[in-house]
C-alpha cells in the first residue's frame, strides 16, 4: 500500500516536536483541520482526527474572479469539525485592535499567514491559518502548528516554536478569530461514511467555468488551489474508509487518489506555463471532469474502479539525450545523474516536488532550446528519465523567447 494510505511515519523527535502527538498523518490536513486533529488526538487518543474524512463535499459556490470554488473560510468549517471531533468550543471571539492574544489550553487561532513568520507564505500571500496558542515554562507563548505543505517558497512542516510577547503580537495583528476549544463532556459518536456529491450538471458547469473563463492567468492560478483542495480531500475521505474497513477495494481508491493528486500536479504545470506565456494544456479540464465523475465510483455506492492506465511509448532514446536529461535532473534535484540513468523514480528522490519538475522542464527547454508540447507535460511522463527524453523528441524548436513569469501563488494551499 502507498504512503497515501498508509499510517504516517512519526515526526522527527527532539523539543520542536515535543507537544505534537506522534502518528497524526499531517498531509492529509488542511491549515484549518490540521490543529483541531492536534487537539483531536491529544484529547480521544490515536486516530481520532480521521473523523474530519468522514464526510466527502462537492457543493461549489461563487468565489473569486466570478470562479466557483470548494474552499470554505475557516469560519464555516470549525463548528462542524469541532462537533464530529468531540471537542467543546468554550469561546469564541474576534481581537479588537490593541488587544494582546494570550495563551492557553485549547487556544486555537486563526490569523493571516503574511504576518506569520514560522510558514513559508509570510509576506508573500494573504490567507487563513491557524495555530495552537498555548503557554510554555519558558517563554510567553509556544504556537504548535502542524501545517504540512509543499509551497512555491519552500516547505511547511510542522512546529512548535516559542514567542515572546512583542513577537506575537508582529504575528497576530487584529483581526484574528480565537477559539478557546476542551474536550466535549461525552466522546465523539462513531462517524458515519457520507459522500455529498452535486449532480453531473453542476460539475459540468464547474469544469466549463473554468475551461472557459477570459483571464487565462486567474483561472489556472485558482484551479491549482481548486485541485488540490479536491486532491487532499479524496485522499483524506480515503484515509477514513479505510480506518474503518469499509473500502471494498483498497487498490481501486489508491488509483482514484493518485489520478487526483497527478491532476492537481499537471494543472500546477499549465498555471506556470500561462504565467510564461505558453499555450495552456487544455486535456487538464477534461481530466477534471473525468475525475469528478469517477468519484461516485470511488466512494458511492458502484463497484470501485481504477482509471485506466496510458499507453506505454515505446519510443527508443538516444544514449546521449539520456544523459543530458538525467544531468539536468540530477543538477536541480542533487542526485546522482547515474542513479537516474539505471532507472530510479525522480519522485524516489529526497525533495522531489512539482516545483522541482517545473524547474527540470524549464531547465531543458534552455538547455535544448525546445519548447514541449503542453499535452505531453503530465506526471507520467516527467517522473522518470526515459519519459522526459520522449517528450523532448516530440518537443518543438523554441520561438521567440517567453516573457519570464510572474511569482506564482501556490502549488497547494490551506
Amino acid at each position: 500500500m502507498s504512503a497515501d494510505l498508509a499510517p504516517a511515519p512519526a515526526p522527527a523527535s527532539g523539543p520542536a516536536c515535543a507537544s505534537l502527538p506522534a502518528r497524526v498523518p499531517w498531509p492529509l490536513f488542511d491549515c484549518v483541520q490540521v490543529n483541531l486533529a492536534i487537539l483531536a488526538e491529544r484529547w480521544h487518543g490515536p486516530g481520532t482526527s480521521l473523523d474530519l474524512g468522514a464526510v466527502l463535499r462537492f457543493r461549489p459556490l461563487p468565489g473569486p474572479h466570478g470562479l466557483p470554488t470548494v474552499e470554505r473560510c475557516a469560519a464555516d468549517q470549525l463548528g462542524e469539525a469541532a462537533q464530529r471531533l468531540g471537542l467543546a468550543v468554550l469561546e469564541r471571539r474576534t481581537t479588537a485592535p490593541g488587544e494582546a492574544l494570550t495563551p492557553a489550553e485549547g487556544r486555537y487561532v486563526v490569523a493571516d499567514a503574511f504576518h506569520l513568520p514560522w510558514v513559508p507564505y509570510a509576506g508573500r500571500r494573504h490567507m487563513e491559518h491557524s495555530f495552537l496558542l498555548e503557554p510554555a515554562p519558558h517563554a510567553d507563548a509556544v504556537v504548535v502548528d502542524g501545517y504540512h505543505n509543499e509551497t512555491p517558497w519552500g516547505s511547511a512542516r510542522p512546529v512548535r516554536r516559542p514567542l515572546s510577547r512583542a513577537e506575537l503580537a508582529a504575528a497576530v495583528p487584529p483581526p484574528a478569530l480565537a477559539l478557546t476549544l476542551a474536550p466535549a463532556k461525552r466522546p465523539p459518536a462513531p462517524a458515519a461514511a457520507e459522500a455529498d456529491l452535486a449532480d453531473e450538471e453542476t460539475a459540468a458547469a464547474y469544469v466549463a467555468a473554468y475551461a472557459e473563463h477570459p483571464d487565462r492567468r486567474a483561472a489556472f492560478d485558482r484551479l491549482t488551489l481548486e485541485t488540490w483542495l479536491l486532491a487532499r480531500s479524496r485522499k483524506l475521505h480515503a484515509r477514513f474508509l479505510r480506518s474503518r474497513g469499509m473500502l471494498a477495494d483498497d487498490e481501486a481508491a489508491l488509483a482514484h487518489v493518485e489520478a487526483w493528486q497527478s491532476l492537481a500536479e499537471s494543472v500546477y504545470l499549465g498555471s506556470r506555463r500561462v504565467e510564461r506565456g505558453r499555450p495552456e494544456a487544455r486535456e487538464v479540464f477534461t481530466r477534471l471532469a473525468q475525475q469528478l465523475g469517477r468519484d461516485r465510483e470511488a466512494f458511492g455506492p458502484a463497484a470501485l474502479r481504477a482509471p485506466a492506465p496510458r499507453p506505454a511509448d515505446a519510443t527508443p532514446v538516444p544514449a546521449v539525450l539520456r544523459a543530458r536529461v538525467a544531468a539536468a535532473a540530477g543538477a536541480v534535484l542533487k542526485a546522482d545523474p547515474a542513479a537516474l540513468l539505471q532507472g530510479r523514480p525522480l519522485a524516489d528522490v529526497p525533495g522531489f516536488t512539482s516545483f522541482r519538475v517545473v524547474e527540470i522542464v524549464e531547465r531543458l527547454e534552455r538547455e535544448l532550446s525546445v519548447e514541449f508540447d503542453a499535452d505531453d507535460l503530465v506526471p507520467e511522463n516527467l517522473h522518470h528519465v526515459d519519459g522526459i527524453c520522449r517528450i523532448v523528441l516530440r518537443a518543438q524548436p523554441a520561438g521567440p523567447a517567453a516573457q519570464p513569469a510572474r511569482p506564482v501563488a501556490r502549488t497547494g494551499g490551506n
